[in-house]
């Protein structure tokens, strides 16, 4: 009995210096970033005070620009060091800790700390807020993207363009043991290519974000980071980074599976013609210059729930699926706006998985997984745009 006591109690002092260690980690990360910056870190009273209907669920987001078709996120932008000592610029939009993701004013997403001992983790290190990342990105590629003929996808040719080495991972594994989202942005050999803006002195950075449905409702605000595949990258525009494909686990979304992926579903073939307001998926997308193609997504972020059944994360494991030549041919081919709808249409046989292979996810209707993983951090979900 003595025995067992003392080992919860030496338990419970362990998870007590592990949790200081990481509010200490991220109290650094801003402390560097306010004297860098000269401007205040993130604290529920600096905050940028937003409209209730805005719903934006990054805290730390500087500015949202809510324009229809033209939408943008101002961040905060943080200094690390690369394994060579330069200069990389990252942001930061997601923490595995609650406590932690509150004093950052991040995502809180528990399911990100089932990557840690895999593949697709990148252990990182810090010294006085500094963050040395292993690994780095290359954003000298330019994206190119050709349209298939006589349908748009899939594409007759394409290029990535920014391409991550093998070591680098946005889903970075403090000393501390909490794992955080963090994404580099810019670096010596230029930026994302999502950037529209950038701001090195005070360190900020404006960059696009994609539109998408959830719960029946437009405008599900997120931004696409890094991608596990090269085509997936090259739709998305995101950094393609083959080692986010080793993160843990496709095709399980329930919150007591030991996934760090939740499951989302991307339309391969849906109506390309953008003055029918039905328009979505990858057809549409590569036929009209990239447009965004309106994924749906099971729901988002919900920082008041402090709890491990929390199932948010902002890596999307994507179930691609596809319209049948049946549900064409009898011109049944519309929006799908939720995930109700979704399951409605796979169970009347109107759409199916892109990948046939692969093991059904019963929490997603029995639809398959593609085994691409998209980083992609919600960042608001208003009521309207302009």
């Amino acid at each position: 009995m003595k025995t067992g006591i003392l080992a919860a109690c030496l338990l419970a002092a362990a998870t007590a210096f592990a949790h200081a260690d990481a509010l200490k980690e991220a109290a650094d990360i801003q402390a560097l970033e306010a004297k860098e910056s000269g401007r205040p870190s993130y604290s529920p009273a600096t905050a940028v005070k937003f409209k209730a209907e805005d719903r934006v669920y990054l805290k730390n987001t500087l500015a949202v620009d809510f324009t229809y078709n033209k939408a943008t996120a101002t961040l905060p932008l943080f200094r690390g060091l690369s394994s060579k000592g330069e200069d990389v610029f990252y942001i930061i939009t997601e923490a595995s800790d609650h406590a932690v993701a509150e004093k950052l004013g991040v995502n809180f997403a528990p399911k990100m700390r089932h990557v840690i001992g895999t593949a697709g983790a990148m252990p990182v290190t810090i010294d006085k807020g500094l963050v040395k990342f292993p690994g780095d990105v290359d954003f000298s590629p330019k994206w190119e993207v050709k349209p298939g003929s006589p349908s748009a996808f899939p594409p007759a040719s394409f290029k990535p363009g920014a391409v991550a080495d093998a070591n680098y991972s946005s889903l970075a594994v403090m000393p501390s043991g909490v794992v955080l989202n963090l994404q580099i942005v810019h670096n010596k050999t230029g930026s994302h290519d999502r950037m529209k803006d950038i701001d090195l002195k005070k360190r900020t950075v404006t960059l696009s974000v994609l539109d998408g449905f959830q719960g029946g409702k437009q405008y599900f605000y997120h931004l696409v980071t890094d991608v596990s595949l090269d085509l997936a990258a090259v739709l998305e525009q995101g950094v393609y980074a083959p080692k986010l494909a080793l993160i843990p686990a496709f095709g399980q979304s329930e919150p007591s599976q030991k996934s760090a992926l939740l499951a989302f579903a991307p339309v391969v073939n849906g109506i390309s013609d953008v003055k029918n307001p039905e328009f979505q998926g990858f057809e549409a997308s590569l036929a009209n210059g990239g447009i965004d193609p309106i994924n749906v997504f099971p729901f988002g972020p919900d920082n008041a729930d402090s709890s491990d059944n929390n199932n948010y994360s902002p890596l999307w494991d994507a179930h691609v699926v596809a319209w049948t030549p049946e549900a064409v041919k009898a011109g049944k081919v519309r929006r799908i706006k939720s995930v109700e709808d979704l399951k409605k249409l796979a169970a009347e046989g109107l759409i199916v998985s892109a990948n046939q292979d692969a093991e059904p996810n019963p929490w997603l209707g029995g639809l398959k997984p593609l085994k691409v993983t998209i980083n992609c951090p919600v960042i608001a979900h208003p009521a309207s745009v302009k």
